[in-house]
């Protein structure tokens, strides 16, 4: 008998946060301004995080480029990087 996979803690991080409930399916939207408005979004709603809403929303979503590493797709990379970028615009951060 095979052991059932278990699951990377990286996908129970993001499911799972404390610091915030993100939207299902986040990362898979396809613009990089839905993917930082939902973050965002995520972000000020969370009465459990621990540091600012921007910080928390950053920190998500570079966890989440960080985790999936060498498996994401170069245009799907783009995106998410891109989504830093809108990320500070709607919090009116520079950089």
């Amino acid at each position: 008998m095979s052991e059932p996979r278990k699951k990377k803690w990286s996908a129970e991080v993001t499911e799972h946060s404390d610091a915030l409930d993100l939207e299902p399916q986040v990362f898979t939207k396809s613009s990089a301004d839905e993917i930082a408005r939902s973050l965002k979004h995520s972000a000020e709603a969370s009465d459990r995080r621990k540091s600012s809403s921007f910080r928390s929303a950053m920190s998500m979503l570079n966890l989440y480029i960080n985790r999936a590493g060498r498996n994401l797709p170069p245009a799907r990379k783009r995106t998410l990087e891109a989504a830093k970028g809108k990320l500070r615009a709607l919090f009116g951060r520079k950089g």
